[in-house]
């Protein structure tokens, strides 16, 4: 009867296993690219037609805001991070994807990889951040820009987004090869490897 008085109205935001946050933790592994808007780029390939993009070309496409959770396989939560940039599917009105390409790998400044099956990259919730709470994205929080799968652990949502290949198979990236789950579903506990 009393257990309701003492739940969090947000407990079901929140996985199992996680603790809220009111900063916004910096995690990051190697050193932090410093990369300057102007020279930033944005480059498309594999199972695709091969394009790149600067930041003009991103500044012209539709804008959006976006109030999205944000759970890090650390254990930390932060609920209605406030961002705005370009809904995934906004952007893939300007590319072309072959019917086979069934996975993507996230490329990044600093070498850094993720990979993402194209049913949890196209869904309308999903974005590319260059603005955190009213700001230019920090470069320590993955500026000038990044991808933001919220339904995933963050380390889908990669930092220092440089580009996108399209493949026909799911193959792993660096946290992927190094003992993370090849989804990370945050509300299913995917943390680490199945395989």
């Amino acid at each position: 009867m009393f257990e309701n008085l003492f739940k969090s109205p947000n407990a079901d935001r929140i996985p199992k296993g996680q603790r809220l946050t009111n900063g916004f933790p910096i995690m990051t592994y190697g050193d932090t690219p410093n990369i300057q808007r102007q020279d930033w780029q944005l480059r498309v390939w594999g199972l695709a037609t091969e394009k790149t993009f600067t930041w003009d070309d991103l500044m012209a496409m539709p804008q959006t805001e976006f109030t999205a959770d944000f759970h890090c396989v650390t254990t930390w939560s932060k609920l209605d991070v406030k961002w705005q940039g370009i809904k995934v599917t906004d952007f893939l009105k300007y590319i072309e994807i072959e019917p086979q390409a069934l996975h993507l790998m996230e490329h990044c400044y600093g070498g850094y990889t993720t990979n993402i099956a194209m049913e949890d990259f196209v869904r309308e919730e999903n974005f590319f951040a260059h603005t955190l709470f009213g700001k230019p994205l920090p470069v320590d929080n993955g500026g000038p820009v990044r991808l933001v799968v919220p339904h995933l652990y963050a380390w889908k949502s990669a930092k220092w987004l440089n580009g996108l290949e399209f493949l026909n198979k799911m193959q792993l990236g660096f946290w992927e090869r190094n003992g993370y789950h090849h989804r990370g579903e945050p509300f299913a506990e995917e943390r680490y490897s199945a395989f």
